[in-house]
C-alpha cells in the first residue's frame, strides 16, 4: 500500500542537470546582451556567442534525449488537457510555458547561429554581405524578441518556482523528488505512473 510521504521521482538526474545548465546559460546570455544597452561596458561578445554554442548543445541533447528515451507526449499540450480534471505529470500551464520555452529558445538558437556569420566567430569567416541589410534586421529582430521572452518566462518562472503551493515542483527540480500527497492533491498519479 502506498504511503502518502512515499517519495516520488519527479525529476531524472540528467533532466535537472539540463535545467540547471540551460537557466546558467540563459543567465549569461541575458547580462552579455543586456548589460551593454544599460551602460555596463565589457568584452561581452566571445562571453555571449560561447554561451550560445553551449546552449545549443545543451538543447539538442535534450532534444535528443526527449525523442529516444522519454515520452514527448507528456510535456505536449493536447485537447485532452482541457476535459481531464486532473492532469498527469505536467499542468497544462506547465506545458504552455515549456511550448513558449521552445519557441523562445529556438527562434534565439537559429537566429543566433545565422547572425554569427555577420558578426564572426574563431571558426567561421566572417561575411556580413551573405545576407541583404533587411535579413540582417529581420534576424536581429527575432533574436531580440526571443531574448525578451525569455526574460519574460524567466520572470513567470521564477515567480510560479517560489509560490509557497509550487514548492514541491521547485524541490522535485533540485532534489528530483515530491511527496505522493503534494503529487496527488493535483495530479492524476495513475496518468503519471502511465507517463502521461
Amino acid at each position: 500500500m502506498a504511503n502518502d510521504n512515499d517519495k516520488i521521482i519527479r525529476h531524472a538526474g540528467i533532466d535537472r542537470l539540463f535545467h540547471w545548465v540551460m537557466a546558467a546559460t540563459m543567465f549569461v546570455l541575458l547580462a552579455t546582451s543586456l548589460l551593454p544597452l544599460v551602460g555596463v561596458r565589457f568584452g561581452w561578445y566571445e562571453v555571449h556567442w560561447i554561451s550560445g554554442i553551449i546552449l545549443t548543445l545543451v538543447i539538442l541533447l535534450h532534444i535528443v534525449r526527449s525523442l529516444v528515451w522519454q515520452r514527448l507526449i507528456t510535456i505536449t499540450p493536447r485537447p485532452s488537457d482541457l476535459s481531464s480534471t486532473l492532469p498527469g505529470k505536467y499542468t497544462p500551464a506547465q506545458k504552455l510555458m515549456h511550448l513558449a520555452w521552445t519557441v523562445a529558445i529556438l527562434v534565439a538558437i537559429v537566429t543566433g547561429l545565422i547572425l554569427t556569420v555577420k558578426a564572426g566567430v574563431p571558426f567561421l569567416t566572417r561575411d556580413p554581405y551573405v545576407y541583404s541589410l533587411r535579413t540582417w534586421g529581420v534576424m536581429t529582430l527575432l533574436h531580440d524578441l526571443a531574448a525578451l521572452l525569455s526574460v519574460f518566462l524567466i520572470l513567470v518562472h521564477v515567480y510560479f518556482g517560489i509560490l509557497p503551493e509550487k514548492r514541491a515542483y521547485l524541490r522535485a527540480m533540485v532534489l528530483g523528488w515530491v511527496r505522493r500527497d503534494e503529487l496527488k492533491s493535483a495530479h492524476d498519479l495513475d496518468r503519471v505512473a502511465r507517463g502521461d
